[in-house]
């Protein structure tokens, strides 16, 4: 992609130092979350043994959208990625409209994932109270975002590592399960799958893919994260080969066990992961399984807090953001960029202790689709820049194949599941939240790009594209 002419201002002042592992743990770490330990439950009971056919569906589109990333990434590694490809794709204020929605959501969901992370935490350990676990849980781990990227790095990777060892362990015990190999144990065999495969017919496999399309949200950190990664033309095409393969693995894997062992009508779905390893008879299960799940919020929370500090620094060196956010510490971190993300988090925290179920469910109606349209901005972007190159014959370290017949493909699967939210009550309002919001942010955005250009001084020399 033509690219690498102009780089955004400041962004090489960034650290090289995360490693190619870290970046490869963090993309697949980023995907593994709540949403499949504690959600996956709600798809099986939309769709049955069906909602397969939509992890399918889902999974092919998040590999589409992480090609299309990668590409870009690798031809220029940019802690602003989609917002930074958009701009140049789109022009500059659809751009930063990007860059701040996503920011938005993220910061919004740091909130939710540091409360739920304390509640399930009360739920096992009633001692400390709820709101001073998550208050504690901001401190950490925007001590962590401070440390450096090396030290991020290392914790996202050993959070993803115990994510995934309990994904492995979970499906070794569901084939033993299976297969009859535990020990008085009966095993369901597959007469959950073959016996009503989709009780709901299309409509809930339909129902389930909106569902199930959220699971996949944040694994469009790596691109963001390729900007730190030591050479990262090579690491993030070996980063998103090895994040795809295996998401689906365990994802497929995962729901595959839980539809064949637990019946759509199951109570035990609000907790799948827990009611299988009970009906493994494996005791302290349901224990086991919430503590995962706390260390999936934490792995999520760390993430999504480098995230939204790394696009909002973006943004500030672009011009679309206070300048004073581009100021870096002594180990190359934008501490005021990590400042201004968490602040959010802990007012919506507070917020949300003091009216509970009131702040974050508001919060969420508007951004709750953001990862969609994010999706779609990679796509057109890179469908965009990628017929740039070609015609400027600019080479790319990293190629997506099947351009550009996948690359619509992508969007057209993206249409589907947008025509879907639109035939539900439910994510219609979700996605008139998010589309509002859009509308909101871009006008806004719009004005700022003027009032900048009508300044004197560097930042106000600065043309649209």
């Amino acid at each position: 992609m033509a690219t690498k002419s102009a780089p955004a201002p400041a962004q090489d002042h960034l650290g090289h130092s995360m490693k190619p592992r870290q970046l490869t743990m963090m993309g697949l770490g980023s995907a593994i979350g709540a949403g499949l330990f504690l959600g996956s439950g709600a798809g099986v009971q939309a769709a049955g043994p069906a909602v397969l056919i939509s992890y399918l569906v889902a999974g092919t589109l998040i590999i589409l959208v992480m090609w299309a990333l990668g590409e870009m990434a690798a031809a220029n590694p940019n802690s602003g990625a989609f917002s930074v490809y958009a701009e140049r794709a789109l022009g500059r204020t659809a751009g930063a409209t990007i860059g701040w929605l996503w920011w938005l959501q993220l910061v919004v969901v740091i909130a939710a994932e540091a409360l739920g992370a304390a509640g399930l935490l009360f739920s096992v350990w009633p001692v400390v109270p709820v709101w001073a676990l998550a208050l504690a849980f901001m401190v950490v781990f925007t001590g962590i975002n401070l440390a450096g990227v090396r030290n991020f790095g290392e914790f996202e990777f050993w959070f993803a590592i115990l994510k995934v060892a309990a994904i492995v362990l979970f499906l070794a015990v569901g084939a033993a399960l299976l297969l009859g190999l535990l020990p008085d144990t009966a095993s369901p065999g597959l007469a959950n799958i073959v016996g009503d495969f989709a009780p709901q017919g299309l409509g809930g496999i339909a129902a389930a893919l909106f569902v199930v399309i959220f699971a996949f949200g944040g694994t469009e950190i790596v691109s963001v994260a390729a900007a730190e990664t030591e050479d990262p033309e090579h690491s993030v095409g070996r980063a998103i080969r090895t994040v795809v393969w295996r998401i689906l693995v365990f994802y497929i894997g995962s729901v595959f066990v839980i539809a064949a062992v637990l019946p759509a009508t199951s109570e035990a779905l609000a907790s799948p992961f827990a009611g299988v390893l009970d009906a493994a008879g494996i005791p302290g299960a349901a224990t086991a399984i919430t503590l995962v799940a706390v260390v999936a919020l934490l792995s999520a929370l760390n993430a999504n807090l480098y995230g939204a500090s790394r696009m909002v620094y973006s943004l500030a060196g672009r011009g679309e953001a206070p300048r004073f956010l581009t100021r870096l510490s002594g180990a190359s971190v934008p501490m005021l960029a990590v400042g201004v993300s968490v602040a959010f988090g802990f007012i919506a925290t507070v917020l949300e202790l003091l009216f509970p179920e009131k702040i974050l469910p508001a919060l969420f109606q508007l951004v709750g689709s953001t990862c969609l349209v994010v999706w779609g901005s990679a796509l057109v972007s890179q469908l965009v820049l990628r017929r740039r190159a070609d015609r400027d014959g600019t080479p790319l370290p990293l190629r997506m194949k099947g351009f550009p017949v996948l690359t619509v493909v992508g969007l057209a699967l993206l249409g589907v599941i947008f025509a879907v939210g639109f035939s539900a009550e439910s994510s219609r309002v979700q996605l008139f939240g998010t589309f509002a919001l859009i509308a909101g942010i871009a006008a806004a955005c719009a004005v700022a790009a003027r009032v900048v250009r009508r300044a004197p001084g560097p930042a106000g020399n600065r043309t649209g594209r």
